[in-house]
């Protein structure tokens, strides 16, 4: 069972605070729809079906291979197969067989970089998001996506297979038989599911919120190279976080606008909650993305009145050796009948005289406020 643990050290790779995600579409040019190639760069040694299958009064949970899936759905009560891994493609064929998915739903499943979406076939709904956790030592996003199938008491869900979930709560929920989940329809757990996966995006989001506060901080103390690198990554990371939420907004909206007998009218009433919730996550993000693009603004301005600042005790340096360096380039000419060189004191006299230029020169700018 996985554990709820979204601050540990995954076990796939992650790139450097400022690598690049691999895209791996290219390997589906050219073949027909339908056609099973996995897309994405998470792969585990075994793929996990886990089942949870109650009712109001019996609750079972346990581990089940592909070709037995079918044959475990209740005639009474809910099933919900956790399917943990989508690289094995043989094994969602068989998982596909067995519940009479359509080539293409199964074809989205396996492809790790579909963008959220909503699609409702005759006997099943299919639902695609993205389930994302926050690597607090990289200051990296990391996106899972999750795979929802919908029928009348039978939920599918298809993780990538990273370690950990959001989802333990619910299952700790079933487990207990607290609330109103055991007593509801299958289309109540697949809310569930979604709220918790939204849910999930205000920590998210807080997280993200005190880095901002932190690069704030460093921003008015003291600027550097680093800083301005740091706001482009977390700006590039929002993006993308955007990039996986904003189209979530139309999956839920087309779900409480849609009609299907396996969306009960109780479920439709708790899907505008979450609806409300999406929008108030893109709100934040809107408003960080304008956090950070001012900040952006305030280290251009930052840098720029530094280097104001050198130039301008560059120039007055500048302006003070000048009378200077022409009194000395005078004297320093190779005449015989200059008469100031055969006085006694012309030595003193010419100190003299450029150190009063000096000093009057340094309280003039005093006065005129440049230094």
């Amino acid at each position: 069972m996985k554990q709820n643990n979204l601050t540990q050290q995954f076990t796939h790779p992650v790139s450097a605070v400022f690598g690049k995600r691999k895209k791996k579409r290219s390997k589906k040019a050219g073949l027909p729809p339908g056609t099973l190639v996995y897309v994405g760069d998470r792969e585990k040694e075994t793929v996990g079906i886990e089942l949870i299958s109650y009712d109001g009064d019996d609750f079972h949970q346990g581990k089940l291979d592909a070709e037995e899936c079918a044959s475990h759905v209740l005639s009474k009560g809910v099933s919900w197969f956790n399917i943990d891994g989508i690289h094995d493609v043989g094994m969602l064929q068989k998982i596909g067989d067995e519940f009479h998915l359509h080539p293409l739903t199964l074809e989205d499943i396996v492809n790790a970089e579909q963008r959220p979406k909503f699609e409702e076939y005759d006997d099943y709904l299919f639902i695609v998001l993205k389930m994302i956790r926050y690597d607090e030592r990289t200051k990296q996003i990391l996106p899972e996506q999750v795979s929802l199938i919908l029928r009348n008491n039978v939920l599918l869900s298809f993780q990538e297979g990273i370690e950990g979930d959001v989802f333990e709560s619910i299952r700790e929920r079933l487990r207990n038989g607290r609330g109103k989940i055991r007593t509801l329809g299958a289309d109540y757990v697949c809310y569930t599911l979604i709220d918790s996966v939204v849910d999930n995006y205000f920590s998210i989001l807080e997280s993200i919120g005190e880095d901002i506060e932190d690069l704030e901080e460093e921003l008015l103390e003291n600027p550097t190279p680093k800083t301005l690198h740091k706001i482009h990554h977390l700006k590039r990371e929002l993006i993308f976080l955007r990039k996986s939420v904003w189209p979530l907004r139309e999956v839920i909206g087309a779900l409480q606008r849609d009609d299907s007998p396996f969306l009960s009218q109780t479920t439709n009433i708790f899907l505008r909650d979450v609806y409300d919730h999406t929008i108030q996550v893109i709100d934040t993000l809107e408003t960080y993305r304008d956090m950070l693009s001012g900040m952006i603004d305030i280290y251009m301005s930052s840098i720029s009145n530094k280097l104001n600042e050198v130039m301008k005790v560059l120039t007055i340096i500048a302006t003070v050796f000048i009378p200077l360096t022409f009194i000395v380039g005078v004297y320093g000419m190779n005449f015989e009948c200059m008469p100031e060189l055969k006085w006694p004191f012309g030595y003193a006299l010419v100190w003299g005289v450029m150190l009063l230029l000096a000093g009057g020169m340094f309280v003039y700018f005093r006065r005129k406020r440049w230094l």
